[in-house]
């Protein structure tokens, strides 16, 4: 997890500076300029700019707008006019002079010969540090080549002003000859190109005599610039005694898609001499992006929903596994760690492929180690998974009569506990293009790697392994592309590929043709997989469907890391934020994909419904089908054990039986399925409680008993009737009641 900070320090693009500020000599702090003059804060913005550039009014008028150039903005519309937006902060702001800074005087003299943009800029810096400062021009007048480009009369009122609260001594038409002649602690040759170089090389910085900076420079700007910064190497030699070069802006990593942003046309006046009115210069710096990278939180939901990028979840996570004394409990990016869907968005679209969900994968693992993860967030999964792996539900077996197989149907637990049809219709074709088609019917324990629980996962692992090979290490073909990617990244041995392209390779042709237009939903481990994709599509295509495609990289449904009860309110805007994508109704090949959508009121079909022509009415027309709850889906997987081995195997299996007769009404069955609640443990506390004689008598004559199974408390509220039980409530909790 150490080496995730590193890569965040190393590789994330996050702090890169936009591409304005890099190009800018000055490193402008562009952003903070822009979200002051958005606000309408014309004198802020010009504090900010005049503490930056030194001497705004002049850089505001011979600047060349290196800023405007590289603006990306100019890919979609036009460049944000920067100079136009610096000069409307110098025009709309009553007091220009300088702040007055209250520091003591220093005892070090600077001495600096030039008198152009660079040498002043210095000077600038310098005396309001307090520094004593000599400037030596050889010619009669300051300001260097700036004569090019402004009057007299226009300039040095300006730099006067700037000096109005510290000033410096003036040497006008004096050479100097030897830098020997200068009794100064620090000397700065800001002679320019064609200037004196006293024998250093014309390279800008620390030279190789102690105490002595050197520059020669380009445009008047980047003069003054370095100026600027090489009193920054001065102050910083004068109390170190170390000889550093000036800091120079880097050039920026920034990535940026230009057609991610919408066309927006400027509405100002562009004639070159125009002040912007107040309103113009708002306006145009609303049209500025801020550049910054944001791919991760404009596309990855878990960060959308915290407003958290990278670093800052990094930094949580850290303080939540190793807390400090000023830390808390370290539960502060608990439920954050639990709420990743685990979909890879973040990676696929950070332009530097950074993997926060494997980061918090790996902290889930680590919270899980130490105890710290709360166990009701996956007590239910890991239940759930237990009964998929268990004799209710689970059948490992080579085809009816084969003793070794050349494919392994893996058709996943999901599907079955959907509409058992799936399964069974998909292993039919399966038998008859390849009738040595073993299956593997079980959980791949994804809910054991998404709670951190790896000795559990690697033991599902194992027996997975096991039967594989007891099969003669066949080929697999995944119904789930959960469990297709489970395999690639912990089996990677078994090699397979999924049930659409084994069909769309066989040439597989649809029962039946639909009348319908859907959109399709890839689900989330199905991105990378574009064989997948193409596959599907093409099956589809041969059923008549018209189908719509997403415009937006593939996302999860909300099912992915099994959030649901970590964080319900997040699960639910992830599906509500789906389902908004398309009017269209949704055809997916995922079974929670369709199931989450449909429990949204979210028309969402899978691809097998179309291709065995599965809920098709007469019109061809396909029918909405509810999800089944949790405990619905239980019994569809025992139901699918028990048809699959009477069909395809021959044996006759009795499905377990309830226990007792368990009267629920419809009300209450949303109720049990919406908080996860079994009816078959409900059973258990009744039985326990009527064996026992543990329960509550209520004056209505009703009986409310407690239970606890796994780790969760279950309390039931019921009324015992001749042939069974009537259940009137039943809700969970955590705590554990003491004898």
């Amino acid at each position: 997890m150490r080496e995730f900070q590193k890569l965040l320090q190393q590789d994330c693009l996050r702090d890169e500076p936009p591409f304005c500020a890099s190009a800018c000599p000055f490193n402008l702090d562009i952003r903070d300029f822009i979200s002051k003059t958005q606000r309408g804060s014309f004198s802020t913005a010009f504090r900010l700019y005049q503490n930056t550039v030194g001497f705004p009014e002049i850089v505001a008028q011979i600047c060349p707008a290196y800023c405007q150039n590289v603006c990306i903005r100019q890919e979609r519309d036009e460049s944000i006019a920067l100079k136009k937006l610096e000069q409307a902060s110098i025009a709309y702001t009553k007091n220009k002079r300088p702040n007055r800074y209250h520091l003591p005087k220093k005892r070090q003299k600077v001495a600096i010969i030039g008198a152009g943009l660079a040498g002043l800029g210095c000077a600038l810096r310098l005396t309001a540090r307090k520094y004593e400062v000599v400037i030596y021009e050889k010619t009669g007048q300051i300001g260097g080549g700036l004569k090019d480009l402004m009057t007299e009369e226009e300039y040095l009122p300006l730099i006067e002003e700037q000096f109005i609260h510290d000033k410096y001594q003036l040497y006008l038409n004096q050479r100097i000859e030897t830098l020997d002649e200068l009794e100064a602690d620090a000397i700065f040759i800001a002679t320019g190109q064609s200037g004196d170089h006293f024998g250093f090389e014309n390279r800008e910085g620390a030279t190789e005599k102690k105490g002595v900076f050197f520059f020669g420079g380009q445009h008047p700007v980047e003069k003054l610039a370095s100026g600027l910064s090489m009193a920054a190497a001065i102050e910083g030699y004068l109390k170190s005694d170390v000889m550093r070069d000036p800091v120079k802006p880097e050039p920026t990593r920034l990535k940026m898609d230009p057609e991610s942003f919408p066309i927006q046309e400027p509405q100002i006046n562009l004639t070159e001499n125009a002040i912007l009115t107040q309103e113009e210069a708002i306006a145009e710096a609303k049209r500025c992006l801020k550049c910054q990278c944001d791919a991760c939180l404009r596309h990855c939901d878990l960060m959308k929903f915290y407003g958290k990028a990278p670093k800052r979840i990094e930094e949580e996570v850290e303080i939540t596994i190793h807390p400090g004394t000023l830390d808390g409990d370290g539960t502060v990016a608990t439920r954050l760690i639990a709420t990743c869907n685990h979909c890879d968005v973040c990676k696929i679209v950070c332009p530097q492929g950074i993997d926060t969900g494997l980061f918090l994968l790996q902290s889930h693992r680590a919270m899980e180690e130490k105890g710290a993860m709360p166990w009701v967030f996956h007590e239910f999964w890991l239940r759930d998974m237990e009964f998929s792996n268990s004799e209710d539900a689970k059948i490992y077996s080579l085809a009816p009569g084969s003793t070794k197989a050349n494919f392994m149907y893996v058709p996943g637990c999901r599907l079955g506990g959907s509409n058992p049809e799936y399964v069974k219709a998909s292993y039919d074709y399966l038998l008859k293009e390849e009738k040595d088609t073993s299956l593997l019917l079980s959980c791949c324990g994804a809910p054991a790697l998404w709670a951190g629980d790896i000795p559990l996962f690697d033991s599902v692992l194992a027996d997975i392994k096991e039967a594989w090979q007891s099969f003669g290490q066949p080929q697999a073909i995944f119904a789930c592309s959960t469990c297709q990617r489970i395999f690639k990244d912990h089996l990677p041995e078994i090699e397979g590929l999924s049930l659409y392209e084994f069909m769309d390779a066989k040439n597989f042709e649809p029962a039946g043709q639909v009348k319908e237009q859907l959109c399709v939903f890839d689900p989330c481990q199905a991105a990378g997989h574009a064989e997948m994709q193409k596959a599907v599509r093409n099956l589809a295509a041969k059923t008549g469907l018209i189908m719509e495609e997403k415009d937006d990289v593939i996302k999860c449904c909300g099912w992915g890391g099994q959030v649901q009860i970590a964080n319900p309110r997040y699960f639910d805007g992830v599906v509500k934020s789906r389902s908004a994508d398309s009017d269209l109704g949704f055809l997916t090949y995922c079974a929670n994909c369709r199931d989450v959508f449909n429990a949204d009121n979210k028309e969402a079909h899978h691809l097998l419904d179309l291709l065995f022509n599965l809920n098709i009415d007469e019109e061809n027309k396909l029918k909405r089908r509810k999800t089944p709850g949790p405990a619905l889906n239980r019994l569809h997987r025992r139901t699918l054990k028990r048809d699959l081995l009477e069909q395809f195997f021959g044996e006759r299996w009795e499905m377990k039986k309830r226990n007792l007769k368990l009267y629920i009404s419809d009300q209450l069955k949303k109720k049990l399925d919406k908080e996860m609640i079994l009816p078959e443990d409900l059973e258990e506390v009744i039985t326990q409680a009527e064996n026992s004689g543990a329960k509550v008598v209520h004056s209505d004559g009703a009986f409310s008993a407690y239970l606890i199974i796994g780790q969760m408390t279950y309390w039931v509220k019921y009324r015992i009737k001749d042939d069974g039980f009537l259940l009137e409530n039943a809700y969970c909790h955590r705590m554990s009641i003491g004898d």
